[in-house]
């Protein structure tokens, strides 16, 4: 039986996800941070793709259409997909891959210990897959600021705590669906099975609903007729 590659990728017990999609200035405020290669290029693929970040860690090199900007996936229950992605992940990839041909995409700094699987480990740089626990671990550090606007004390930012890596897609799916994307192309983003499962990240976020509610203002119309 051929093995699933997402079975090697760990992630700790959560409760039921009932996070909000963040705003379009807080996405734009995350990838202006400062932080490695590996984060930006991780975190730009992940908004970019609305995938799930387990899908994501799991891809490897090889899996790779740098020129159709889409890559093949393990998605939930074993099935291969593909995800596509942007000019912002377009312009990282290459620089995160240079020089390797197999292995994951995705790595740790560090030696891969000897009981890594042959499949987790690049034989070129000797380095393991970057696990979801890791992963998770650095988006939420690096986040903490950002979600706690007006905190500064390391000690009382490290209690709030910061974003999770659902919330990029969430986000995104949201932003698409303000954007006007229709729900088959939704369905075929997020690659759920039904409608059902697609409605909680459809929701338009406070700003979308806003600049709805304005652009049918019967006044503002008005005015721009005037």
């Amino acid at each position: 039986m051929t093995a699933i590659p997402i079975a090697g990728i760990e992630r700790r017990p959560a409760p039921p996800d009932r996070t909000k999609a963040l705003s379009r200035d807080q996405i734009a405020d995350l990838f202006a941070l400062k932080v490695a290669l590996r984060e930006q290029a991780l975190w730009r693929m992940l908004y970019e793709t609305c995938a799930r970040a387990e899908e994501i860690l799991t891809l490897d090199v090889d899996d790779l259409l740098p020129d159709d900007k889409r890559g093949k996936v393990v998605s939930k229950g074993g099935a291969t997909d593909w995800v596509h992605w942007q000019s912002g992940t377009a312009q990282l990839l290459p620089r995160l891959t240079k020089g390797r041909n197999t292995g994951p995409v995705f790595l740790t700094t560090r030696k891969a210990p000897a009981r890594t699987a042959t499949r987790d480990k690049c034989r070129t740089t000797g380095r393991a897959r970057l696990s979801y626990r890791r992963a998770a671990e650095l988006f939420e550090f690096h986040t903490r600021a950002l979600a706690n606007p007006g905190v500064t004390g390391p000690d009382e930012l490290e209690l709030l705590g910061g974003w999770t890596l659902h919330q990029l897609r969430h986000s995104a799916l949201t932003h698409e669906a303000e954007d006007g994307t229709n729900t088959p192309t939704l369905l075929a983003r997020s690659r759920h099975a039904s409608v059902r499962s697609l409605e909680r990240y459809a929701r338009p976020g406070v700003d979308a609903v806003a600049d709805h509610v304005a652009s049918r203002d019967p006044a503002a119309a008005r005015r721009k007729h005037r």
